[in-house]
């Protein structure tokens, strides 16, 4: 230990060091001076203690230095990372390109718009309102009196008293009406929440609604716009029929039946029967031109389809809670592009 000097030392640390041409020059150096095993400077520090004390305090403020500055010279060192070998690019330009993975639209909005399209270039509005509703725009509007059973808890999502998560999108038609004066045409798409929950039935779902008002508007006017849209959606060849039905806010009131667009004969989507139901309509009752202060002379149309109930026989689709889970694997099919 008499033997170690300080600058001695330095100088022969700094000829070494401008040595090291390579990355294991430079490693060999840092594990003769660093090294926790048998490093030059955990050996200076062990054999500290054996120095008289009266040069111990300046031995050890030299062998810290010199750790300082061997540590900072290592890190600064062009070899303290070895030098990667050039292997060119390794790029081979003659590979086909990665598609990347674009989004598309939900089969969902693909037949929702669709419809919409429909009835725009017929001249239609599309109009829009609260997923939250009250009372009055969901049920007395609409002729719907409070001891109706479509009102109890069994079938509505009630937040309190008179607020709810919409039954239909007919409350729309309510609010289009209070706004706006006769004659008019115009759809309300949109979200609608029920309880009922299976393979054809969601809790929450989609529906279009239509209504047309103004002078004059017969049952003949309905049929013949019901008729040019089931062969929009479904083809040319389509068929509708209508049979009787009840709705509180329409009088008449009918049920609408398509040819069923799997088969001539029969078969188990139409249960043999070769219709399928797809649709309610009729004539606006008075009562509801009488809810916004309309003359109850006037007449009009609307009818109301379920959007998955259309995407379900367009698409094949035999489980309606396949369109909320996100399968990509399922989506990937109805891919547009």
């Amino acid at each position: 230990m008499e033997q170690w000097n300080y600058k001695d030392a330095q100088t022969l640390f700094e000829q070494q060091l401008s040595k090291a041409g390579s990355h294991q020059d430079w490693l060999e150096l840092k594990n003769q001076y660093t090294s926790r095993k048998n490093g030059l400077i955990v050996k200076l520090l062990a054999e500290l203690r054996h120095v008289p004390k009266e040069h111990k305090p300046k031995m050890g403020r030299e062998i810290n230095l010199f750790k300082r500055e061997v540590e900072l010279a290592l890190k600064n060192h062009p070899h303290h990372t070895p030098t990667k070998k050039s292997k060119g690019s390794g790029m081979d330009l003659t590979l086909p390109g990665v598609i990347p993975d674009h989004g598309s639209f939900h089969p969902l909005y693909q037949v929702m718009d669709d419809m919409v399209q429909f009835f725009l270039n017929m001249g239609y509005d599309v109009a829009d309102g609260p997923e939250c509703e009250n009372t009055f725009y969901n049920f007395e509007a609409l002729n719907t009196p409070e001891f109706h059973p479509a009102r109890e808890d069994a079938d509505t999502f009630y937040i309190h008293d008179d607020l709810l998560l919409r039954t239909q999108t007919s409350g729309v038609q309510i609010r289009y009406m209070e706004k706006r004066k006769p004659p008019f045409r115009m759809i309300a798409p949109g979200k609608v929440f029920r309880r009922d929950d299976d393979v054809t039935h969601s809790p929450m779902f989609h529906q279009l609604e239509g209504l047309v008002v103004g002078e004059h508007i017969t049952f003949a006017h309905l049929k013949g716009t019901l008729e040019a849209f089931a062969k929009h959606l479904f083809g040319e060849q389509t068929r509708i029929r209508l049979r009787p039905s009840y709705f509180p806010f329409t009088e008449p009131s009918a049920e609408v039946d398509v040819t069923c667009p799997f088969c001539a004969d029969g078969c188990r989507v139409c249960q043999q029967s070769t219709w399928i139901e797809v649709l309610g309509c009729g004539m606006v009752d008075p009562n509801v031109f009488k809810a916004v202060h309309y003359d109850p002379e006037l007449t009009g149309f609307a009818f109301g389809i379920g959007i998955e109930r259309v995407a379900m026989l367009k698409l094949g689709i035999p489980d309606i809670r396949l369109f909320y889970q996100n399968d990509k694997r399922f989506l990937d099919q109805f891919r547009r592009g």
